[in-house]
């Protein structure tokens, strides 16, 4: 009896028109999508069913948050600019658009950072209440999520430089649909803990 196996080229595509990459991100943003929700739905039984919660308009800086959430946005608009130049043959441009993606990461995390330090020096500790341990938790589990989109862009825009992206930007692909799902999750958490 003889054995045959698939050849390469048959398992490059575990669905029709799908490449392996592609589906695994897919998989992997999946169970990205089943911890954040785990951590959304912890966060509303808690905060719902406390005692006492801290109104949000005091406790937080909610003008700051809304434009450093519109920078999340705009940095999924440049990821989506940058693939698409790359698609387009236009790699020059492309790269510019990975870098002001990687600029405007920054910038958040920054804007982050800058509201952490505030609710820190009030007395606002991840220890000294439901809200800040829920809170620290949800911002810092994304934050973290961001801070590893940017050194992935930061890596790819690397290669981007060394031409590796230039007959085929299926790279730029994968780390943009990482990124656009880290922006997502973004705007539900600011709706969530800042707007409701």
């Amino acid at each position: 009896m003889t054995v045959t196996y698939p050849n390469a080229a048959e398992n490059e595509q575990p669905f029709a028109g799908v490449q392996v990459q592609k589906f695994l991100m897919w998989l992997f943003l999946a169970s990205e999508v089943m911890f954040f929700t785990g951590l959304i739905v912890a966060y509303v039984v808690i905060r719902f069913n406390s005692a006492s919660w801290p109104i949000v308009a005091e406790a937080l800086n909610v003008p700051l948050v809304a434009a450093n959430t519109f920078i999340l946005i705009v940095s999924s608009v440049t990821m989506v600019l940058a693939l698409d130049n790359f698609e387009q043959a236009q790699a020059q441009r492309g790269r510019l658009y990975l870098i002001a993606t990687i600029v405007l990461g920054i910038v958040f995390l920054s804007i982050q950072a800058i509201e952490w330090a505030e609710l820190i020096e009030h007395g606002t500790l991840p220890s000294t209440s439901l809200f800040g341990a829920t809170f620290f938790t949800l911002t810092g589990f994304h934050g973290a999520h961001v801070t590893g989109g940017v050194l992935w862009i930061l890596g790819v825009t690397i290669a981007a430089f060394r031409g590796s992206y230039d007959d085929n930007p299926l790279g730029i692909e994968l780390v943009g649909l990482y990124w656009h799902f880290v922006d997502l999750v973004w705007i539900i958490l600011f709706t969530i803990v800042y707007l409701i």
